[in-house]
């Protein structure tokens, strides 16, 4: 017996994933990406814009504003507000919980929520030095925003590569050649995947704007690797060779990748199509430099709250931030890997930071339709020691 829906997922869009910088959608503003996966949400629900009550979208490196309302401006949707959400690599996820949320609390009766980022157009920051007026150019600095406020040894905060995959492999005792196995089978289910058009539902073409003023249309993930092989993974130089027994490699790491999903909530037991329904979700935290464990807590406590056991889901994806984490958190949860990240996921797909959560609820909905149903959960580790996941069900 399942819980209760919190809330029905009517209709889910998401691009198809550019690599940065070099792909695709590198010279794409991330709200010119997202502007026609929101309209595709909306048209693809059967509700009109003016049913919806937000639009929440996760912007995780894009420097702040409120890109969800600029989107609903420009779409002529005037009516609907919009918010930003910022959890890290959670951020997507944590938009449609919000969105959850209100519509169980009884506050909202229809949300759109998702995520978007493009990592090829993060903006660079100045910082106001200490004890300077700020009105000279001497008086400012390179800033970023931090995963944690305390940089150690152990937790860089800007290195995810040790604060999240190194540990994991230390602390769960991980070789190369676990990583590097994990790593290209993700490939290959995604090649797998997309061969067999099973992205194809779900992906919203995008006319992409070319230098000569004309433009091609996107509909494909683009990061996959055709050609990987355990042989050309083995030959990749470590990320910090001065470190003793460091086995993290670009080719056992996510991408950097600029891509959207959203999707459209409704109230339960609605007229609307209902693709999934949300039994639950989870957010932890953990200790920074174990932030790649973040999973391991967040999928029992979901599972806990929607009244299930992990023998009861059908499919499991852990975003593969980093092969380590994944691998670490698979085994430590006692999953059956035949039924984790069947099509892919970080590694393969891509990770755009703030717009994964909605992207892989996306994917896992129509993978548990392909199936005839079933239970699917969501999770990923978030920068700064934290975990989250979500629980849908579909009939």
């Amino acid at each position: 017996m399942t819980a209760s829906s919190k809330a029905a997922i009517v209709a889910a869009a998401r691009s198809a994933l550019g690599t940065a910088r070099k792909g695709t959608l590198a010279n794409m503003q991330p709200i010119e990406v997202a502007k026609p996966i929101v309209a595709a949400a909306v048209e693809r629900s059967g509700l009109s814009a003016k049913d919806f009550d937000d639009l929440v979208l996760a912007e995780s490196l894009q420097g702040g504003g409120d890109s969800a309302r600029y989107i609903a401006v420009d779409l002529g949707f005037e009516d609907l507000p919009g918010a930003a959400v910022n959890r890290q690599c959670a951020s997507g996820l944590t938009a449609i919980a919000f969105g959850a949320g209100q519509i169980a609390s009884g506050m909202s009766s229809a949300i759109l929520a998702g995520g978007m980022e493009s990592m090829s157009n993060m903006p660079q920051f100045l910082k106001r030095k200490a004890f300077t007026s700020g009105k000279e150019a001497g008086d400012f600095e390179r800033w970023a925003p931090m995963a944690n406020p305390v940089d150690t040894p152990d937790a860089p905060p800007y290195d995810m590569s040790i604060t999240v995959a190194h540990n994991c492999a230390v602390e769960y005792g991980l070789t190369r050649e676990d990583q590097d196995a994990w790593a290209l089978r993700s490939h290959q289910r995604a090649i797998k995947a997309i061969d067999a058009g099973s992205f194809v539902d779900e992906i919203v073409p995008i006319e992409v704007p070319q230098q000569d003023g004309s433009t091609i249309t996107f509909a494909v993930d683009e990061h996959p690797r055709r050609n990987s092989s355990l042989e050309s993974l083995a030959g990749l130089k470590v990320l910090h060779p001065e470190i003793e027994g460091f086995s993290v490699t670009a080719g056992n790491s996510s991408g950097t990748n600029d891509g959207a999903a959203v999707v459209a909530l409704a109230a339960p037991n609605t007229s609307q199509n209902v693709l999934a329904n949300i039994l639950s979700w989870s957010q932890v935290g953990v200790p920074p430099k174990r932030t790649g464990s973040g999973p391991i807590y967040a999928i029992p406590k979901a599972l806990d709250l929607a009244g299930l056991k992990i023998s009861d889901v059908t499919l499991f994806e852990i975003n593969e931030a980093f092969a380590a984490q994944a691998v670490a958190c698979t085994r430590q949860l006692g999953l059956d890997e035949e039924r984790v990240n069947v099509y892919g996921s970080g590694i393969s797909l891509g990770h755009p930071i703030a717009a994964t959560g909605a992207r892989m609820v996306t994917s896992a909905i129509y993978e548990l339709r392909r199936r005839g149903g079933g239970i699917g959960v969501v999770s990923m580790c978030a920068g700064g020691g934290m975990g989250a996941a979500m629980v849908i069900e579909v009939a």
